[in-house]
């Protein structure tokens, strides 16, 4: 056996692909999203740690969404088998898509979706784990750090749309050493929707920057998001006279 082969038998999901029976029209959305479109053209090879990076309503947590629950996962968040839900929104498009899993790979999966975490809080305190906290008594940033310390652990496949969006920055270097810690050992893989150039920055991470040309890979420094925020720390007065009266 190769290393190359044990590698991809130990990830839980090696590529991500049209069904053979997909039946979402063309006009239909998501099926107009570029990244939608390149999505169920060419299907989406995933490493260990895959990080889409891209601008509201370009379809980044769309994929995300629907890769989370092609694994088998909640619309609204939590581990393969939760089953909460309090308003479906979410599209049928992980109904056209098929996972190519490892053979070896754990079956397990987690999916954090910052939108809909207060839901997912209370169906937690309902059915709590034996050591999880009450959650609502914790603040925005503590809950979500609470959530990903006693989840983000063991082998399997997480998925995190805007994982940062309640974080400090040393939340986010938090985040990011556990997202390094989880998928070191080969047999855990994460993908990640995120706004944060510090979660993009994570090493080794494959990056795909999202937007009307469909994804396309990319290096940290080439990142629309970092020359951004590059631009701003910069000389924010620049970029603040065209929102303010300054």
């Amino acid at each position: 056996m190769t290393e190359t082969w044990l590698l991809q038998a130990n990830q839980p999901v090696r590529r991500v692909e049209r069904a053979p029976d997909a039946v979402l029209a063309a006009d239909t959305w998501p099926r107009t999203v570029p990244a939608v479109q390149q999505l169920l053209a060419d299907g989406l090879d995933l490493t260990s740690l895959t990080v889409l990076v891209g601008e509201n309503g370009s379809g980044k947590s769309t994929l995300v969404e629907a890769v989370a629950l092609a694994f088998g996962m909640s619309a609204e968040g939590g581990s393969t088998g939760a089953r909460h839900q309090t308003r479906e929104s979410e599209s049928a498009l992980h109904k056209d898509l098929r996972l190519v899993r490892g053979a070896t790979a754990s079956r397990w999966g987690f999916f954090l979706r910052a939108e809909t975490m207060h839901g997912f809080y209370t169906y937690l305190e309902q059915n709590p784990g034996a050591h999880d906290p009450a959650f609502h008594e914790l603040s925005h940033g503590e809950s979500f750090l609470a959530i990903l310390s006693s989840r983000v652990d063991e082998d399997g496949f997480y998925v995190l749309d805007e994982p940062e969006s309640a974080l400090s920055f040393s939340g986010v270097l938090a985040l990011v050493g556990l997202l390094l810690s989880v998928t070191r050992g080969g047999r855990a893989q994460a993908v990640v929707a995120t706004h944060s150039p510090l979660v993009a920055a994570i090493p080794g991470a494959r990056l795909l920057e999202v937007g009307e040309w469909g994804w396309r890979e990319s290096t940290w420094e080439d990142l629309t998001l970092v020359a951004q925020w590059r631009g701003f720390l910069s000389n924010p007065e620049a970029y603040l006279r065209h929102v303010t009266s300054i």
